[in-house]
């Protein structure tokens, strides 16, 4: 897969309303919203914003079903990265309060233990690294057998940019999935991080999908772009095809270059996750973080009912979650069946 440019908007007449044309050509024919539709959507106004959830909960049920896949995740490196990603209190460059530390393989292993006992059927390994180097990779090599051996749950892997050999190994031991998030769209992406591009995120996420393991690529939205960029990302992703798409909305870390931001309102992120529904209608949409800071209880609940069809349950790497009996309560009460591991075997 080489690097994709935005496909353009089908002609569409200027007095359609874009719902009404999403309905047609989402909806009943399971294709998703151009970049220049997506924009549409995104501006629309807050009076059109349960009539937009409504028809992204349908496009969800009609071309995902009823299931919500539910993820843990544990950092197994956590802060001193060399990188600058700007929204990130784990980079060694930011006078943030995180600092390097490294998990040992029990404690993994209990994580993922834990992660089980919520129904989770996928438990993801993080560290905070540009790439992983040898002393890493041979702890994620210990710690995915350990799980194995003791825990009924898929493996996934977040270690930053991977080598052609990284990827090999880490497809040899079992890792199911890889994220690797392109965080926003390519024009606003310098704006974000300055010590690596694009460009070397796409690799790394073509070398993946090449080896067979899934691909798990979304971003974080509230950074500062315009919806004109928020629209370009969600066709970006289009272009990608991944298998999941996690949705990260800004939660300022102090000491960050991002730190000062104000959090995306809540309409805007329930617009987002709508509009990215629309242009992703078969894709795997996860909550993830940001989410409580944002949205809280009810916007959790209108995101469910608005597109998402995946959740992080319990913390993230260095923010709290909402507890997972929360998510997993919301779900029963929804009438959402959590996805069973063996349909994701």
């Amino acid at each position: 897969m080489t690097q994709a440019s935005v496909t353009p908007a089908r002609p569409t007449s200027a007095d359609a309303d874009i719902l009404a044309v999403a309905r047609e050509q989402v909806l009943e024919g399971g294709e998703g919203l151009s970049q220049e539709q997506t924009l549409e959507v995104l501006r629309l106004g807050d009076d059109r914003l349960e009539e937009l959830l409504a028809l992204a909960h349908e496009v969800r049920m009609r071309w995902c079903g009823p299931e919500v896949e539910v993820e843990g995740i544990i950092s197994l490196k956590t802060g001193g990265c060399p990188e600058d990603c700007h929204f990130c209190s784990q980079s060694g460059l930011f006078q943030s309060p995180v600092r390097a530390a490294w998990l040992d393989i029990p404690s993994l292993v209990e994580a993922a233990k834990q992660t089980a006992k919520t129904g989770a059927t996928e438990f993801c390994i993080v560290a905070a690294v540009r790439g992983p180097d040898e002393r890493l990779m041979a702890q994620v090599a210990a710690g995915v057998e350990a799980i194995r051996n003791e825990v009924d749950i898929q493996v996934a892997c977040s270690l930053g940019m991977l080598t052609q050999e990284q990827v090999e190994q880490l497809a040899a031991m079992g890792v199911h999935r890889y994220n690797h998030n392109l965080e926003t769209a390519e024009s606003y992406f310098p704006n974000v991080v300055t010590t690596h591009t694009w460009a070397e995120r796409w690799d790394t996420l073509r070398m993946v999908r090449e080896a067979g393991m899934e691909v798990c690529c979304g971003g974080i939205l509230g950074m500062g772009e315009t919806l004109e960029q928020r629209a370009e990302f969600a066709a970006n992703l289009a272009a990608l095809d991944p298998d999941e798409v996690p949705l990260n909305f800004l939660n300022p870390r102090p000491g960050t270059p991002f730190g000062d931001l104000e959090v995306l309102p809540a309409a805007d992120a329930l617009r987002a996750v709508a509009a990215f529904r629309l242009a992703l209608p078969r894709t795997m949409l996860r909550f993830a973080g940001g989410r409580e800071i944002t949205l809280g209880d009810l916007g959790a609940r209108q995101g469910i009912l608005g597109g998402i069809n995946a959740v992080i349950v319990g913390n993230y790497l260095t923010t709290l979650g909402r507890p997972a009996e929360a998510d997993l309560d919301l779900l029963g009460e929804l009438k959402m069946p959590i996805k069973a591991l063996n349909e994701t075997l």
